[in-house]
């Protein structure tokens, strides 16, 4: 039986096109979201059998523990884990929030999905594999090139919460080590995804998305399909002895 990946916020954009990706290299897919049906639909195209959708809210931590639940229950262990689920809150007039207009309620939303969403996650999947191991476990977080930056076009509290990512991503490397679990972190750069339309104001001007494209080195926005690579090959074999890394897909617009 081929293994099983998870992933969050697979219902649509890069978490949809990571489903498709890794389905298409053989993995069985658990592909989560928000609510049930974006879920269902996205895991009835994936190519080959065995996938499945679900609901889960990622900031909830008797959401992700059921989550985790019934989907081995009905499937089996879960090998690999794409904590992929992510939330940008700009103003009502698309303009990112200054930290003077910024509501405790909008820090507090974000960073329990973008953050606490990727514990839990990570926690659910940590403790089930300590108690039944599997071979060549491997997890995948989700940063952003605007926590590099320390900005571009998301809030503080997004950059924040994606900042987090990046450390978290560090002390889970070590302490799944033991395990034989890899963790890795997928930081995107612009990406042409429903995120990237949320970001972008109602102000903007016309071809702005042009000028864009062009302010990055290889002249192109990214794609979901883009991240998708990324993931795939950090679910893979032949990344066994990577962990602890971030890998920056963003076409050169951040250079380490």
């Amino acid at each position: 039986m081929s293994k099983l990946a998870l992933v969050t916020g697979a219902g649509r954009g890069i978490g949809a096109a990571i489903a498709h990706k890794l389905a298409a290299d053989g993995w069985r897919i658990a592909v989560c979201d928000l609510t049930k049906e974006p879920a269902v639909a996205v895991a009835a195209t994936l190519s080959g059998s065995g996938h499945s959708g679900w609901a889960v809210d990622v900031s909830s931590e008797a959401s992700v523990e059921a989550l985790f639940d019934a989907v081995e229950a009905a499937h089996g262990p879960v090998t690999g884990l794409v904590c992929n689920a992510g939330v940008l809150l700009m103003a009502a007039d698309g303009e990112r929030p200054t930290i003077f207009d910024m509501t405790l309620d909008d820090w507090e939303k974000t960073h329990a999905v973008n953050t606490r969403g990727v514990f839990l996650s990570i926690r659910a999947y940590a403790r089930r594999r300590r108690a039944m191991p599997v071979e060549g476990g491997r997890v995948t977080t989700t940063s952003s090139v605007a926590a590099e930056l320390g900005g571009y076009r998301g809030s503080a509290s997004y950059i924040s919460s994606k900042s987090a990512i990046l450390g978290f991503t560090k002390a889970m490397a070590r302490e799944l080590s033991s395990l034989g679990i890899t963790v890795n972190c997928v930081a995107p750069g612009v990406i042409d995804a429903p995120m990237l339309a949320a970001a972008t104001p109602r102000s903007a001007a016309p071809g702005s998305m042009d000028a864009l494209a062009q302010a990055v080195p290889l002249g192109r926005l990214g794609t979901p399909e883009d991240i998708a690579g990324a993931v795939s090959f950090l679910l893979s074999e032949q990344a066994s002895y990577i962990t602890g890394a971030t890998i920056d897909v963003n076409g050169g617009y951040r250079m380490a």
